[in-house]
C-alpha cells in the first residue's frame, strides 16, 4: 500500500470541540518526500444556526458566521468530500497540534455526521502523527542546522510562526488553515533534510505497537511533552509505573524529580496537585499518561549524547538514584491509582450531560454493527430523501442526533413540526438559563471586547458583523 502524508489544519469557532465547530478545513497530500502530489483542499464550513461562535476565536481567524453561509457548504456535504478524496487508504494525517486539537473536532464532526468517529484515521493503513512533537523532540536532541527561537521573555517556544520566520520559510497569514498547512509542511522538510534520521525514526515510532514496546522493556526512555518545563525543551527522561486503568496507555514518572516528595501524599492530595496549574513549570507533578495511540514524541536513552544532556540539564547519575529511590515506595503507585479515581470523579461531575448535550457524549460508548448499516444508510440519503428516513437505532445518542442531522444539515427539508421542535431546541440551548445562558454569555463577551482601547477597523469590523450575527439567530421566545 502506497502511504503519503496529509498535512492538515483547522480553523474554529472556539477551543472546545464537542461544543465548537470547524470553520475552514484546509490540506495538503504529499509524498513521503514531503513533496506535493495534488493540488490542496481549502474548503469553509457552514455555521449551523444552534451554534454561536467564542467571539476571541473569531478575532484571531477573521472567519465570520456569516463568511461560512456564503462560501461553505454543510458538514454532511463536506464529509463525503473527506471521504471520498482525503481519508484514502495509506494516508498519514499530520499537522501541527494536531492530535491534541484538529483530530478531536474531526472525531466530533464524524460523530454528529453518522460516521465512525474513529476510522478516518486508522482503518485501511491510515494513521496520524503530529509534527509539533517532531519539533520539540528535535530541538531537545539534534538542534544543529536549525534556528530555535525564543519569545520577548527569552523563554524558548516552538510557536510555528516564529519557527517560519527565524528560518525564512514561507507562512504569509498566520492563523489562516491553508496558510498554517504550507507552514508545516516547510517545517517538516526542514527538519526532514536537517535531521533526517532522527525525522524516520519518530515517523517510524508513531506505532503504537513500537511505544507500548519501548514502554515494556523496563528501561528509562526520553520523552517529549508540552506538559515539560520549557527550560528543558519541553523533554525529560521518564520511567514507567504501571498501565494507566483506563487508557490505552501507562503512568510514567519524570526521573528528574526526587520521589521523596511524593512519599508522604495520599491520594487526595495527589490529585489536588496533579490538576493544579502552577505558574513554576519546574514545580508540576511528576507523573504524567503516556498514551500509545496519541503518538508521543519517544526514543531509548541512547540518543541521549553529552551535548543533549547538558542541553536538557540532564544528569545520569541523578537520574538511576531517583530510579532507584521509586523502588522504596511500593505503593506510590497504587496511591496514584486512587487519585485518579478521585480525579475520574470530579471531572464526570463537571461533564454531566442532559438530552441538549448529546452532541457530546462521543465517548460514551462505541457503535455496534448494527447500527453501522443504519448510519450509512443516514449518510447516504440526498436531501430529498431525507424526510423519508424511519430509522430506529440500538444506541440511543444515535436517535437524538438524526433530527438535529436533518436541521443542520438539511433545513429546507424539514417539516412544519419538525421546524417546531428545531425552534425549541435553539431556544433552549441559546436562550436557556437567563442571565447565564450562551446568548448572554456571546453578547456580554462582544460588549467588552468593544471597549478595548486601540481596536483595528478590521476588529471593529469583525466585532460588528458578530453582533449582526447572534442578533440573527436568536429564536423567537414563543415557540
Amino acid at each position: 500500500m502506497q502511504q503519503t502524508f496529509y498535512f492538515y489544519d483547522l480553523e474554529t469557532s472556539g477551543v472546545i470541540p464537542k461544543t465548537s465547530r470547524v470553520l475552514q478545513f484546509a490540506g495538503q497530500r504529499t509524498d513521503m518526500q514531503l513533496k506535493p502530489v495534488s493540488p490542496p483542499d481549502n474548503i469553509f464550513i457552514r455555521l449551523s444556526e444552534d451554534i454561536l461562535p467564542e467571539p476571541d476565536a473569531i478575532l484571531i481567524n477573521g472567519i465570520t458566521p456569516q463568511k461560512t453561509r456564503t462560501d461553505g457548504i454543510s458538514e454532511a456535504e463536506f464529509l463525503r468530500y473527506f471521504q471520498k478524496n482525503i481519508s484514502l487508504p495509506g494516508t498519514i494525517f499530520t499537522g501541527f497540534n494536531s492530535i491534541r486539537f484538529d483530530d478531536e473536532f474531526m472525531r466530533y464532526m464524524h460523530y454528529r455526521n453518522f460516521y465512525d468517529p474513529y476510522e478516518w484515521s486508522w482503518k485501511d493503513g491510515r494513521s496520524r502523527w503530529d509534527i509539533l512533537d517532531v519539533v520539540r523532540m528535535t530541538r531537545a536532541l539534534r538542534p544543529e542546522g536549525i534556528e530555535w527561537p525564543v519569545d520577548s521573555s527569552g523563554k524558548p517556544t516552538n510557536r510555528l510562526e516564529y519557527l517560519t520566520r527565524l528560518n525564512k520559510l514561507e507562512h504569509e497569514d498566520a492563523h489562516d488553515a491553508l496558510s498554517d498547512v504550507n507552514a508545516t509542511i516547510a517545517v517538516a522538510r526542514m527538519i526532514y533534510n536537517k535531521q533526517p534520521k532522527l525525522f524516520n525514526f519518530l515517523l517510524e515510532y508513531r506505532d503504537k505497537k513500537k511505544i507500548a514496546e519501548l514502554a515494556a522493556n523496563g528501561q528509562s526512555f526520553v520523552y517529549s511533552s508540552g506538559k515539560y518545563p520549557s527550560l528543558y525543551h519541553k523533554t525529560t527522561v521518564v520511567t514507567v509505573l504501571g498501565p494507566h486503568p483506563g487508557k490505552q496507555g501507562v503512568l510514567v514518572y519524570d526521573l528528574r524529580t526526587d520521589p521523596e516528595i511524593l512519599k508522604a501524599m495520599i491520594p487526595a492530595e495527589m490529585a489536588k496537585v496533579w490538576m493544579e496549574r502552577v505558574e513554576d513549570e519546574t514545580k508540576r507533578f511528576p507523573v504524567k499518561t503516556l498514551q500509545f495511540n496519541r503518538c508521543p514524541a519517544v526514543a531509548p536513552l541512547s540518543v541521549l549524547d553529552k551535548a543533549s544532556r547538558e542541553r536538557i540539564s540532564i544528569d545520569p547519575s541523578i537520574i538511576t538514584n531517583h530510579k532507584n529511590a521509586l523502588t522504596k515506595h511500593p505503593d506510590l503507585y497504587e496511591r496514584l491509582l486512587s487519585a485518579l479515581t478521585i480525579m475520574d470523579k470530579q471531572q464526570q461531575g463537571k461533564f454531566l450531560v442532559d438530552e441538549q448535550d448529546v452532541d457530546c457524549q462521543l465517548y460514551e460508548g462505541f457503535f455496534d454493527e448494527r447500527d453501522k448499516t443504519g448510519m450509512s444508510v443516514v449518510r447516504a440519503a440526498e436531501a430529498e430523501e431525507v424526510n423519508s428516513l424511519d430509522m430506529q437505532f440500538t444506541d440511543e445518542r444515535l436517535n437524538k442526533l438524526l433530527p438535529l442531522y436533518k436541521a443542520r444539515n438539511f433545513p429546507d427539508s424539514m417539516t412544519h413540526d419538525e421546524r417546531i421542535s428545531w425552534e425549541a431546541f435553539r431556544y433552549h440551548k441559546l436562550m436557556g438559563g437567563g442571565a447565564k445562558s450562551l446568548a448572554s454569555h456571546y453578547f456580554m463577551r462582544l460588549s467588552e471586547l468593544a471597549k478595548r482601547q486601540r481596536l483595528s477597523s478590521e476588529q471593529q469590523y469583525l466585532l460588528e458583523e458578530l453582533q449582526l450575527y447572534g442578533e440573527s439567530i436568536l429564536p423567537e421566545p414563543d415557540l
